[in-house]
């Protein structure tokens, strides 16, 4: 058991994608990947976590828990940094499970000058090596894959499944985006429900891939392949709440059918602004309130002279909408190239669609949205990109739900 107070508090990060320093010489190389890494800041995640750490020594949280994507591409190296970087906590336990990026990825590399090498990869044995001191808290372990379970006061049970597809083998291919928790493994979580269940546990369920469709348009290969056998397990024990990462997208989505979990998805650490979850357990509920990480206070004071670090979400919201922006554009001049006035409102207007859906700032009102699907940006967007239409009509949310917070009664 983590702590023996009935109220307290453990805060939730996900995609953290960090790739070490020690792997990259800030080369030719190492530039292009993060031109090309879809708004995630490579350059400076050895900073914010460690900003983020320091936060938590005062602040003192029961437990941070990661859900996966801890590491760029799977890089051992990566992952080692990351459990050096949590090891000063004392008070606060760090909670770690894989995300697809994670183990046996053969896409790690490291990157010196214009040329990438392999790195070594992650094995299931060298993560429990590496993250020891969570399964260290563990009540029990899956024998079939890293999940494993944790009590966190004498209320609140933590069942943190691994929803990944990976060999037994170091790869040199591309990890897989779906994934699956198997037979196996849904033995084994519902012996952890049935333990709750017989002890007078509440159980929250944490893995990387989703157990609900958060986008109608985009899920393909985020919701966990056998997410109805999952859904069923829930329902059966009453399990209320469950947190999962993997779209990058802050999001909300309550009880769906006969299944009674909310599952909130927190947004990339490493992009957008820094989102993280502060959830708070009481004895008849749990609150969650969404927070983006502001890691100037925390930083030393050389870091303090560096103009990005004391600016990181404007950095971090330009890499965002520049990214997404210039994609679009560079599309739409190779095609549509006499009015570059109206191919610049067309990238920015998909640029910030994008960002707000990422960082779960999506509530418009419906005249607001109507002025902007009027558009001539929009409508010439849709027009060349019909395939976008379906995607686009679902990044803006006009009802009165909202993806920053929510209320769990028991």
């Amino acid at each position: 058991m983590i702590t023996k107070d009935l109220n307290t508090e453990f805060w939730v990060i996900s995609d953290t994608h960090l790739i070490a320093d020690s792997l990259h010489d800030e080369g030719q190389a190492f530039s292009r990947m993060q031109k090309t890494s879809q708004g995630k800041d490579l350059y400076y995640q050895e900073t914010a976590l460690s900003a983020f750490m320091r936060m938590a020594q005062r602040k003192n949280p029961a437990a941070i828990i990661v859900t996966g994507d801890l590491t760029f591409n799977g890089e051992r190296v990566s992952a080692e940094r990351f459990a050096e970087i949590f090891k000063p906590l004392k008070k606060t336990k760090v909670l770690v499970l894989p995300g697809n990026h994670d183990i046996f990825d053969g896409w790690a590399r490291e990157f010196r000058g214009k040329k990438q090498f392999y790195a070594g990869e992650i094995s299931p044995m060298f993560w429990r090596s590496i993250f020891d001191k969570s399964y260290c808290e563990a009540t029990d372990e899956d024998d079939s894959s890293l999940a494993y379970s944790v009590q966190l006061n004498p209320q609140y049970f933590l069942v943190l499944a691994d929803s990944n597809i990976y060999g037994r083998e170091e790869t040199t291919e591309a990890p897989h985006t779906h994934g699956m928790i198997g037979k196996q493994q849904l033995k084994w979580i519902e012996k952890q429900f049935r333990y709750a269940q017989e002890h007078d546990l509440r159980p929250i369920l944490f893995m990387h891939h989703n157990l609900y469709a958060h986008n109608p348009a985009v899920n393909k290969g985020y919701v966990v392949d056998d997410a109805i056998e999952l859904r069923r397990l829930c329902a059966r024990y009453n399990v209320k709440l469950a947190f999962s990462g993997h779209i990058h997208a802050q999001n909300i989505m309550g009880p769906q059918g006969t299944t009674p979990t909310t599952e909130i998805v927190t947004s990339s650490f490493c992009s957008n602004d820094q989102g993280y979850g502060v959830v708070r357990v009481h004895s008849r509920h749990i609150t969650y309130i969404r927070r983006n990480f502001d890691m100037t206070r925390y930083l030393t004071e050389k870091e303090k002279q560096d103009y990005t670090l004391v600016h990181f979400h404007k950095y971090l919201k330009n890499l965002q909408l520049g990214g997404i922006s210039a994609d679009m554009m560079q599309s739409e001049l190779n095609k549509y190239h006499d009015d570059i006035n109206l191919v610049r409102e067309m990238g920015k207007l998909f640029g910030w669609m994008n960002y707000h859906f990422f960082n779960g700032h999506n509530h418009l009102k419906v005249s607001e949205l109507n002025k902007i699907h009027s558009s001539e940006a929009y409508q010439t967007l849709i027009k060349h990109h019909p395939e976008f239409r379906l995607y686009l009509e679902t990044l803006y949310d006009t009802s009165d739900h909202t993806n920053l917070q929510v209320k769990i009664r028991y």
